[in-house]
Parts: C-alpha cells; sequence; structure tokens
C-alpha cells in the first residue's frame, strides 16, 4: 500500500432531491477538497461510486475523494470496493458524516467507536469488518421541538445556517488535510483546541 494515500468519503444521498440536505454535508466537504486539489469527480469502474484524486500539494499525501452512488444506508459496499481497490488500511480511511449529537457549525475528529444511530457509518462498520476508521463529524445539531431526526437530518439546512455553511465546510475540509499531513492525534489537537473543546 501507498502509505501517503488516503481514502476520504463524503457521506450522503445522490440525486438533486437530496443534494442540499443537511444528511449531505459529508459530500459538500469532499467536493471542496476536490476543488483545492483541482480534481473532478468521475465514475469509478470497480466500485458503485465517483472519485476525485490528487495531491494536496506536489509530494504531498494523496486523496481519494470519494461518494457513493448509492444511498447512505448502503454507504459500506462502495468503501470496502475502494478500500480493496487502493489497498489502503483503516486508519488510512476518513469519513466525514453529518452528526446530530453536536451543535450545528462544532467540528470533531474520532477514531472508531459506534455508529450512534447513523446508517452510513452502520453500513460501513459492517462491510468493512472494522469500526476504526478515522470519523470528522460535522455538527449539524438537533431537530427542534418534535421534529423526527429523520426528517430533520433530510431537509435543507436553514437559511441563517446556509449563511455560515461555507465557514463550517472549509474548516472541514481543514481538518481533512491535516489529518493527511500531521497525523489523526495532531489535527486533534488543532481541530479541537481551536474549538475550545
Amino acid at each position: 500500500m501507498a502509505a501517503d494515500t488516503w481514502l476520504v468519503v463524503g457521506l450522503g444521498n445522490p440525486g438533486e432531491k437530496y443534494a442540499k440536505n443537511r444528511h449531505n454535508v459529508g459530500q459538500f466537504v469532499v467536493d471542496e477538497l476536490a476543488k483545492r486539489i483541482g480534481a473532478n469527480f468521475s465514475r469509478h469502474t470497480k466500485a458503485n461510486a465517483r472519485v476525485a484524486e490528487g495531491r494536496t500539494a506536489p509530494g504531498g499525501p494523496k486523496l481519494v475523494l470519494a461518494k457513493s452512488n448509492g444511498y447512505m444506508n448502503t454507504s459500506g459496499g462502495p468503501v470496502s470496493q475502494l478500500v480493496d481497490y487502493y489497498g489502503v488500511d483503516v486508519d488510512h480511511v476518513v469519513v466525514v458524516h453529518d452528526e446530530l449529537d453536536l451543535p450545528f457549525d462544532t467540528l470533531k475528529l474520532k477514531v472508531g467507536g459506534g455508529h450512534g444511530g447513523h446508517n452510513g457509518l452502520r453500513d460501513i462498520s459492517a462491510a468493512l469488518g472494522d469500526p476504526g476508521y478515522l470519523r470528522v463529524r460535522v455538527g449539524i445539531g438537533r431537530p427542534p421541538g418534535r421534529q423526527d431526526a429523520a426528517d430533520f437530518v433530510l431537509k435543507d439546512f436553514a437559511g441563517s445556517e446556509r449563511d455560515v455553511l461555507p465557514v463550517l465546510v472549509g474548516d472541514a475540509a481543514d481538518a481533512v488535510e491535516l489529518i493527511a499531513l500531521e497525523g489523526m492525534q495532531a489535527a486533534q489537537l488543532r481541530v479541537h483546541t481551536a474549538a475550545g473543546a
């Protein structure tokens, strides 16, 4: 395996109907990273996913950015196919996803753990047979009042949130680059300290 290759998966659902949903914030982040490395997404020949590849800088780590062509709860198959294809170890898989248990505009980096009811993470952990991959958890907050969480994540961001969203997405993309460049511990220290965590 090329030790400097990182598989970065942005979770979400396919199609215009879901494109701007809270549940798709992981895909916003890999879109931002693709822009930064000057790469375009194209259909992968061996996985049900679209992939963009490039380096963070000349001689820097290689990022394989991925978005599944399937729905959130079937994310595991495409991720395991890409892991096999690129020969990356689980500790070089970064999954970027929405997180109900964090306030909106908050980021946390985590290694392994449970899925916390997130169907995308549940399916990836089952498919890989190892939950030890890295997570960039992008806070979307809890639904207001009695709104069901499943409905909340499939709604677009509110107007006030949309003003802040580009900064949040940029911060999450920075966090991914930090992980690839300096490792998870250094990235956690920087990101969590900046957040006052």
